[in-house]
Protein backbone atom coordinates (compact mmCIF):
# COMPACT_ATOMS: atom_id res chain seq x y z
CA UNK A 1 0.00 0.00 0.00
CA UNK A 2 2.91 2.36 0.58
CA UNK A 3 4.06 2.09 -3.05
CA UNK A 4 0.26 3.24 -4.51
CA UNK A 5 0.18 5.73 -1.98
CA UNK A 6 3.53 7.12 -3.04
CA UNK A 7 2.30 7.40 -6.65
CA UNK A 8 -0.85 9.17 -5.66
CA UNK A 9 1.53 11.77 -3.75
CA UNK A 10 2.13 15.11 -5.92
CA UNK A 11 5.97 13.58 -6.12
CA UNK A 12 4.67 10.85 -7.17
CA UNK A 13 2.23 12.16 -9.90
CA UNK A 14 4.99 14.23 -11.56
CA UNK A 15 7.67 11.60 -11.44
CA UNK A 16 5.00 9.84 -14.05
CA UNK A 17 4.48 12.37 -15.88
CA UNK A 18 8.25 13.53 -15.99
CA UNK A 19 9.16 9.70 -17.20
CA UNK A 20 6.15 9.63 -19.12
CA UNK A 21 7.55 12.55 -21.40
CA UNK A 22 10.96 11.50 -21.51
CA UNK A 23 9.68 8.46 -23.09
CA UNK A 24 8.16 10.22 -25.71
CA UNK A 25 10.47 12.07 -26.56
CA UNK A 26 13.08 8.80 -26.47
CA UNK A 27 9.89 7.38 -28.97
CA UNK A 28 10.26 10.57 -31.19
CA UNK A 29 13.65 9.99 -32.01
CA UNK A 30 13.88 6.62 -32.72
CA UNK A 31 13.12 5.26 -36.29
CA UNK A 32 10.41 3.14 -37.08
CA UNK A 33 8.17 1.03 -35.41
CA UNK A 34 10.55 0.51 -32.99
CA UNK A 35 9.56 4.16 -31.67
CA UNK A 36 6.18 4.11 -31.00
CA UNK A 37 6.43 1.55 -28.06
CA UNK A 38 7.88 3.95 -25.80
CA UNK A 39 5.63 6.98 -27.01
CA UNK A 40 2.67 4.82 -26.31
CA UNK A 41 3.90 3.36 -22.83
CA UNK A 42 4.82 7.68 -22.07
CA UNK A 43 1.82 8.76 -23.08
CA UNK A 44 -0.07 6.31 -21.12
CA UNK A 45 2.16 7.61 -17.98
CA UNK A 46 1.39 11.03 -18.40
CA UNK A 47 -2.03 10.28 -18.62
CA UNK A 48 -1.68 8.13 -15.45
CA UNK A 49 0.11 10.77 -13.68
CA UNK A 50 -2.30 13.73 -14.51
CA UNK A 51 -5.77 11.44 -14.11
CA UNK A 52 -4.20 10.67 -10.91
CA UNK A 53 -4.60 6.73 -10.95
CA UNK A 54 -1.79 3.76 -11.01
CA UNK A 55 -2.44 1.02 -13.34
CA UNK A 56 -0.12 -1.14 -11.38
CA UNK A 57 -1.94 -0.61 -7.78
CA UNK A 58 -4.55 -2.85 -8.03
CA UNK A 59 -1.89 -6.10 -8.49
CA UNK A 60 -0.62 -5.32 -5.43
CA UNK A 61 -3.88 -5.10 -3.52
CA UNK A 62 -4.11 -1.24 -3.28
CA UNK A 63 -6.82 0.94 -4.77
CA UNK A 64 -6.89 2.05 -8.65
CA UNK A 65 -7.56 5.46 -7.90
CA UNK A 66 -4.98 8.08 -6.21
CA UNK A 67 -7.48 9.75 -4.06
CA UNK A 68 -8.41 6.05 -2.49
CA UNK A 69 -4.82 5.22 -1.84
CA UNK A 70 -3.94 8.65 0.06
CA UNK A 71 -7.05 8.03 2.70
Amino acid sequence: MGFARFMASPVGRLIRIVAGALLVMLGLGMVGTVGWIPMIIGLVAIAAGAGNFCLLAPLMGAPFKGADARR
